[in-house]
């Protein structure tokens, strides 16, 4: 597993997931059923705000840890394995964006509890509520149209 060696890290980890968030909701916004279509690309808009908040803490270098900590961080829970294709199923894409944001979540609400900067953790946790916001969406989207096909 990967170990984090300095804030920048961590924040470069967290700023390509935000990326790898937009080109999934971008990519599957023309896959989706079109009641979807707008949900997916607003998610994508506010996945591209997440990332620019997260790059504007790296420049600004207002984000520290000590190595004890950077170390505690378990990289995998914050990631989605697997190569996607746009031949996804509808119930499959709505997995996988479930997925991404329950990785998200789970990132933020750990990177909250490890600063002491009262600013990062509440930018931290209002990220963290954002992505479980999107999770909600994605799970009742499930609910209507999949699992009350079965």
């Amino acid at each position: 597993m990967k170990q984090f060696s300095s804030a920048d890290d961590i924040l470069e980890f967290a700023i390509k997931n935000e990326q790898d968030a937009v080109d999934f909701y971008s990519k599957y916004a023309e896959l989706v059923r079109k009641e979807m279509k707008d949900i997916f690309l607003e998610f994508a808009q506010e996945e591209i705000k997440h990332k620019a908040r997260l790059m504007k803490i790296k420049e600004e270098k207002i984000f520290t840890f000590s190595s004890e900590k950077i170390n505690s961080l378990n990289l995998s829970d914050y990631t989605t394995s697997g190569n996607f294709t746009l031949d996804l199923s509808y119930q499959d894409a709505l997995i996988l964006a479930m997925l991404k944001e329950k990785a998200a979540f789970k990132l933020y609400i750990n990177l909250s509890q490890k600063t002491d900067v009262p600013f990062l953790k509440e930018l931290f946790l209002s990220l963290a509520q954002e992505e479980s916001k999107h999770k909600l969406r994605f799970e009742l989207e499930y609910d209507e149209y999949i699992l009350k096909e079965n």
